[in-house]
């Protein structure tokens, strides 16, 4: 590589990584937006596969068979699968498969995509030979290359021994010795499926237009779940055929021409003819000519699986883990606490909310149903339910509050003094406060002064004063009792 270049990229590698605001260099920052979609893959499977199926199943139709062959509970069901027909090409590629190298013929591994690799990275400086893919190269040329790749060893294609058509054709053929299609047999009728979405009309019925946003969202989703080694090969292979595609006015191979040469490989069932798939020849070309026109696109997780994944780590504690300590444990992570904090808050809240207006809906809908039965014993029953629970099952009735906590009584010297002396007045004066009426309670003193006199409503303004004279007479008495008495104790 020239030296000019080489300083190129390492600037370019050194304006990516550093940041230049000195706000944010104490602050971890993640580059990669699918980090904690990768996270979740790897450490919980389970839980990624079904956040994803569960997502594909909302686009696309699948049976319970298919879905099941799409989460690897049941053995793929393809066509020609129980055909007796034996031709000569089914025998001789099966015949190929049996001969197992290294690399050739062999399940997929990161070893072999390391061998591949070479052949990729020499077709992306190739890519204006003319009719590159369909043109097959030199039959001894591809052995000894085959033969280099399967013992491992590290290949100089820019020596000019090998070209660009051998290389083409050694990587259609690694492709097409594969044990099970780059794509995987479990995928196939997913692939069927997002073929066949199509826009709607105003009136709701099918038209023949693809639904290219959502065929690009069903893909999203399936390659997630294919197998890292054959998404890795994937996403090497659709970005050289794009690169391809883009370079159709020397090498006469447009995206639709790549894919004819490309489908049988990476997506038709293995052992199969073109007659087993019959109308879905068809399908299966365009579904691979819209992967190469959008594959810049299809290797992105769609953005509600990021959000997802995220807050199954950041959303909550419990799903912390022990790589996202680590990466909050740099100096600047403390001011981050407090935004966390609120955010958690807000989503508690939020989900408080949804969960009581779901609750008092299906509460309505309920009521509204039993009201709305026929005269039975059944609907009596149900109704005195409801009566008995009128705050719980009633729909658009509040929530009972709790009441609030009732202020302990003083035990202070102070406040005996109070409840001696002033006894009824300062009672009657707190729950006067009160908007509840309560039953007043009454000293034994007033009382019986009460029954000597008869009914408050009954009595003269006399009687009322005589009576407030004769109560301060008792409280003075009382007050000077109670003080001679804690001077004597002094």
């Amino acid at each position: 590589m020239p030296l000019q270049k080489l300083s190129a990229l390492i600037d370019a590698i050194c304006n990516f990584v550093i940041c230049n605001d000195s706000s944010l260099r104490s602050q971890p920052i993640i580059f990669n937006p699918d980090f904690f979609v990768e996270k979740l893959r790897h450490e919980k499977p389970e839980v990624f596969t079904e956040l994803v199926v569960s997502n594909i199943t909302r686009l696309i139709d699948l049976p319970g068979t298919e879905l099941a062959q799409l989460m690897g509970e049941e053995d793929p069901k393809l066509p020609g699968a129980n055909s007796t027909a034996s031709g000569f090409f089914r025998s001789l590629m099966s015949l190929k498969r049996k001969e197992k190298g290294v690399v050739f013929g062999s399940p997929l591994t990161e070893e072999g995509i390391a061998q591949v690799s070479q052949l990729i990275e020499y077709l992306h400086k190739n890519l204006r030979a003319e009719g590159l893919f369909r043109v097959p190269g030199n039959s001894i040329r591809q052995q000894i290359l085959k033969d280099a790749l399967n013992s491992g060893t590290d290949i100089d294609l820019d020596s000019g021994e090998f070209h660009s058509n051998d290389v083409a054709t050694i990587l259609k053929m690694f492709l097409g010795e594969l044990p099970e299609p780059l794509l995987t047999h479990k995928h196939f009728h997913a692939h069927l499926k997002i073929a066949d979405l199509t826009l709607f009309d105003e009136k709701g019925n099918k038209t023949s237009t693809p639904d290219k946003e959502r065929q690009i969202e069903a893909l999203q989703l399936l390659f997630l779940i294919l197998p890292a080694p054959n998404r890795s090969l994937l996403k090497l292979l659709l970005d050289l055929l794009y690169q391809t595609a883009k370079k159709q006015d020397k090498n006469k191979m447009s995206a639709h021409n790549l894919a004819l040469m490309f489908a049988p490989h990476i997506l038709w069932p293995r052992n199969v003819t073109a007659n087993d798939l019959q109308e879905n020849i068809t399908k299966l070309n365009n579904g691979v000519t819209f992967m190469i026109k959008h594959s810049q696109k299809l290797f992105k997780a769609p953005v509600y699986i990021r959000e997802c994944a995220r807050l199954h780590y950041l959303g909550s504690r419990a799903h912390t883990s022990k790589d996202d300590l680590d990466l909050l444990t740099s100096s600047g992570s403390k001011e981050l606490q407090p935004l966390k904090s609120q955010k958690r808050s807000r989503l508690d809240s939020c989900h408080q909310e949804e969960t009581q207006q779901r609750t008092e809906e299906a509460l309505k809908e309920l009521f509204h149903h039993v009201h709305n039965m026929p005269d039975s014993a059944k609907k009596k029953k149900l109704i005195r339910q409801f009566n008995k629970h009128p705050i719980a099952l009633t729909p658009g009735s509040d929530v009972p509050t709790s009441p609030a906590p009732r202020r302990a009584r003083s035990r202070s010297f102070s406040g005996l003094i109070k409840r001696k002396v002033l006894g009824t007045p300062v009672i009657l004066e707190r729950k006067s406060r009160d908007t509840t009426p309560e039953p007043v309670r009454v000293s034994k003193e007033n009382v019986q002064l009460l029954q000597r006199c008869g009914s408050p409503a009954h009595m003269s303004q006399a009687k009322l004063k005589s009576l407030e004279g004769q109560k301060e007479g008792s409280c003075r008495r009382m007050r000077a009792r109670l003080l001679s008495k804690d001077s004597s104790s002094l």
